[in-house]
C-alpha cells in the first residue's frame, strides 16, 4: 500500500543546486580551506537569494531528496551486512549535531533525526517534514548539516572522499539520459 509521504509524491528540487553546495563544503573542509563561517553563510545567503521566490523551497526539496537518495544507499549497504540502517545512522548522526551546538540548537536535532529516520524507512523527508507545518530558519543550518554529514558517513565508508557526490551525479545523469 503507497502512503502519502512516498517519494514518489514529493518534488525532487534543485538536487544539483544542493549537491555543489555540499560538495563545495566537504572539499573545504578536507582541503583545510573551510575559511570565515560567517563568510560561508553570506555566500549561502547571496546564492539562495538569486534563486528567485521559489527557489529555496527549490533548494530545500532537493536538500530532502539528497537526504533521501543516501538513506536509500546507506539502507541497502547496512542490508548486505545484516545490520539496520536506523540503529547505525541515526544516533552517529544525532551525536554529530550535539558537538555543533553554535551552529545547530537541540531543538532542530529531532527534526533532522526525525527527515533521517522517514528517509530510511521509505518516506520522504520533504513530504514527512511539511505535515508540521513550514521549514523555519533555525532549521536551514541543521538541514544542510544533516545532507553534510549523511554525505561524509557515505564517503568514510567508501574510503573515497567524493563517492557520495559522484554517487549522485551518476544517478543525475543516468536520469537525463532515461528522459
Amino acid at each position: 500500500m503507497s502512503s502519502p509521504y512516498g517519494p514518489e509524491h514529493a518534488p525532487a528540487g534543485d538536487v544539483g543546486a544542493v549537491l555543489m553546495m555540499i560538495d563545495s563544503r566537504l572539499k573545504s573542509i578536507h582541503d583545510g580551506t573551510s575559511g570565515d563561517e560567517a563568510e560561508q553563510r553570506e555566500l549561502v545567503a547571496q546564492f539562495t537569494a538569486s534563486l528567485g521566490p521559489g527557489g529555496v523551497d527549490d533548494l530545500l526539496d532537493g536538500a530532502c531528496t539528497l537526504i533521501y537518495l543516501y538513506m536509500t544507499w546507506l539502507r541497502k549497504a547496512h542490508e548486505d551486512h545484516g545490520k539496520d540502517v536506523i540503529e547505525y545512522v541515526v544516533p552517529s548522526l544525532v551525536a554529530s549535531m550535539r558537538m555543533m551546538p553554535r551552529s545547530i540548537g537541540s531543538e532542530a536535532i529531532p527534526t533532522m533525526a526525525g527527515l533521517v529516520t522517514a528517509a530510511g524507512i521509505g518516506l520522504s523527508p520533504s513530504l514527512w517534514r511539511k505535515q508540521y507545518g513550514e521549514w523555519t530558519e533555525a532549521e536551514m543550518t541543521p538541514l544542510e548539516a544533516t545532507v553534510f554529514l549523511l554525505a561524509e558517513h557515505i564517503n568514510r565508508i567508501a574510503d573515497d572522499r567524493d563517492f557520495a557526490t559522484r554517487l549522485i551525479s551518476e544517478a543525475l545523469t543516468r536520469a537525463d539520459e532515461e528522459l
